[in-house]
């Protein structure tokens, strides 16, 4: 079932999701399952499976390092259609431009209609760990936008290398992910808006917002992309604080600005247990008066990660 339908048949209800990510190349998958287990009480309607782009490693060869590339975290495709058929709850994988061409896309796209994949989250991607800035993979889409419309030309039935059969049409519902205190590479809250309206006139149907601890600015995201004219479902995404170094490793990696309250508790904390029940209170109060205001859906970035979650909704839901 599409993510707007479940968010039509909620009936006003806030719903709970969650985003998982893969394990690394080589680990058990049984891993995922035990963080997943504790939180289907909840029962979730969807989970989104993230996916990683290419990497480069370097593996000794008889004392020389030899570079390779590859994904440490590769599986999503096969996770989504194990995690449907495991908790008969609808899977979301996330498809990159960065690290695919169109043609690989289009693979992708082709194995998730022929599993029952119902809802795709189109991002650009972040840069390359070894590249400063993003850049386009040859032959791939530059931009989310593309990748939308790319999406929006296989629900047409129109494919690539001019082959367009009507009753091959795929049917994707096309989430996309929006920024309330804005990407780190735009210039500015209103040019990140332009586009993410560009995403959503290329056939985006719901925004998933990256995480933030103020609600205000989520609130006023909401408020700046109505006036925009941006008319989708728009789902908060949140994320409990868990250790420390998240007050610097966050705002750094996301660039988002933590709130002083909660820099001001975290910093009170003498241990790691305390520090997370920080995080989860914060949390919680958050996800309350999210629910309150009427957000369609509560989406969890886990990280792999479930104990915490489970402590807040037991409070919220």
């Amino acid at each position: 079932m599409k993510i707007t339908e479940h968010i039509k048949r909620s009936e006003n209800k806030t719903l709970f999701s969650i985003e998982v990510i893969p394990p690394q190349k080589g680990h058990n998958i049984q891993t995922l399952y035990d963080n997943i287990d504790p939180l289907m009480e909840f029962k979730p309607p969807f989970i989104d499976v993230t996916t990683s782009r290419e990497e480069f490693v370097y593996i000794d060869k008889n004392g020389l390092l030899e570079k390779k590339i590859t994904r440490m975290r590769p599986g999503t495709i096969g996770i989504c259609a194990s995690i449907m058929h495991k908790y008969n709850v609808d899977a979301v994988p996330h498809v990159l431009c960065g690290g695919f061409t169109k043609e690989e896309t289009e693979y992708v796209l082709v194995d998730c209609h022929y599993l029952g994949i119902d809802n795709l989250v189109a991002l650009r991607g972040d840069a390359r760990k070894d590249q400063q800035v993003f850049v386009p993979t040859k032959g791939g889409n530059h931009y989310a936008v593309d990748l939308v419309k790319q999406i929006a030309d296989m629900n047409a039935g129109k494919y690539l290398n001019s082959v367009a059969d009507e009753s091959c049409k795929t049917d994707f519902c096309i989430g996309v992910a929006g920024y309330p205190e804005k990407h780190l590479e735009s210039p500015s809250l209103q040019t990140d808006l332009k586009r993410l309206k560009e995403k959503v006139d290329a056939g985006a149907d719901y925004v998933v917002t990256q995480m933030f601890f103020d609600n205000k600015k989520y609130f006023e995201f909401v408020e700046k992309a109505r006036e925009m004219g941006i008319t989708v479902p728009i789902i908060p995404g949140i994320k409990p604080l868990a250790v420390k170094r998240h007050l610097n490793i966050l705002p750094q990696i996301f660039r988002i600005d933590l709130p002083e309250e909660l820099i001001s508790e975290v910093e009170k904390c003498k241990t790691a247990t305390e520090i997370k029940q920080v995080g989860i209170e914060w949390c919680i109060k958050q996800s309350k008066e999210l629910k309150q205001a009427g957000v369609p859906v509560l989406h969890y970035y886990s990280m792999g990660k479930s104990d915490n979650i489970v402590k807040i909704c037991r409070e919220v839901f």
